[in-house]
This record gives C-alpha cells, sequence and structure tokens, in this order.
C-alpha cells in the first residue's frame, strides 16, 4: 500500500471513531447516559429494598467529575499497559523473524 492510501486510510478510521462517538449524543439527544453501577443499585433496591451491601468503598470521591476522571485514568492505563505489551510481543516477533532470515 502507498503512502497516500494509508493517509487516506487513518483520516477515514479517525473520522468513522468520531462519527461513532459522537453519534449517541446527537440522536439520543435527551437520553440518560447513567452508568451501570447506579442501574444495578437501582434494580436491586426495586426487587429488594431492605438490601444491605456487603461491602462498604474503600474511599469516597467528592464528586461525579472525579468519579470519571479515576475511571479515565484507569481505562488510559490499561490501555496503554496493553498496548505496550502488543507493541513488546510484535517486536519480539519481528526481531526473531529478522535472525532467522540473516541466519539463513
Amino acid at each position: 500500500m502507498n503512502q497516500s492510501k494509508k493517509k487516506l486510510s487513518n483520516w477515514l478510521l479517525l473520522g468513522g471513531v468520531v462519527i461513532l462517538a459522537g453519534a449517541p449524543f446527537i440522536f439520543a439527544r435527551n437520553a440518560e447516559f447513567a452508568g451501570a453501577d447506579d442501574r444495578a443499585a437501582k434494580a436491586v433496591t426495586e426487587v429488594q429494598p431492605g438490601y444491605q451491601p456487603w461491602f462498604k468503598p474503600l474511599m469516597n470521591v467528592a464528586s461525579c467529575e472525579v468519579q470519571t476522571f479515576l475511571f479515565a485514568t484507569q481505562a488510559a492505563i490499561g490501555a496503554g499497559t496493553l498496548g505496550f505489551l502488543i507493541g513488546l510481543y510484535k517486536g519480539r516477533s519481528e526481531q526473531q523473524k529478522s535472525n532467522n532470515e540473516h541466519s539463513d
């Protein structure tokens, strides 16, 4: 694949990601984007109103923004670690292929 096709492909992929990320906010304007934890807690209280949780949170965050930031940070660390490991193993396999080609 030549360089101009790669650039076009990358821009199309980036545009697709932006469209997919923005589409729910455009088509579902008045929708409530609550997390699964809130929905689960609401469902449990509907099924069994007197339910007491087994555990308490280790720390209580001050606001929803801090909670979102911590979740995003956790996701970024996980994605970075996964990307690093994939790159590491890809590099190792390419190095082994290169070493095998030179030794033949």
